[in-house]
């Protein structure tokens, strides 16, 4: 049992580490912004209160530590989609990773993103508030389809 719960976690960890590789490359190469994960940390704080959804959480009173909880919490959603992807796709995954399991997970969570963190940090539904909301769309599956190849090269690296 242990052994299964450390390649879940490993395999999150991994993942989001390549997803953040991505976001430097994405960076450095083509100019795209780094995530600031500050908001996200701002929006964690305040889930504390019940308060999910805001209308601008840059007017959301501020906490001292949000980075570092943006940071945080980040890593912590890569790990929970570990534990998700061995429990839906089963134990045995682990001794044989396949690509497929490791994609669907990773597609379907983009919708956390799109009907959960996006509106409660008040960028909308899908980032429909944003300036360019097809381009968010499609960086956000870019970068889930990234994390899915870093799900399945982590497990196929530890197995």
């Amino acid at each position: 049992m242990f052994d299964v719960l450390w390649r879940s976690l490993a395999i999150g960890i991994g993942a989001t580490i390549l997803m953040d590789l991505w976001a430097i490359i994405l960076y450095k190469f083509f100019g795209q912004a780094l995530p600031n994960w500050a908001p996200v940390g701002r929006w964690f704080w305040h889930l504390k209160d019940g308060k999910v959804f805001h209308d601008d959480i840059g007017q959301a009173a501020p906490y001292a530590h949000e980075l570092a909880l943006g940071w945080i919490g980040h890593y912590v959603v890569g790990i929970a989609y570990g534990i998700l992807l061995v429990i839906f796709a089963g134990v045995a995954w682990l001794d044989n990773p396949t690509f497929i399991p490791a994609w669907i997970l990773s597609i379907v969570t983009v919708g956390f993103g799109w009907f959960l963190l996006q509106p409660g940090l008040g960028v909308g539904w899908a980032a429909s508030k944003t300036p360019n909301p097809n381009k968010v769309r499609f960086l956000n599956l870019v970068a889930h389809t990234v994390f899915a190849l870093g799900l399945w090269g982590t497990a196929l690296l530890i197995r």
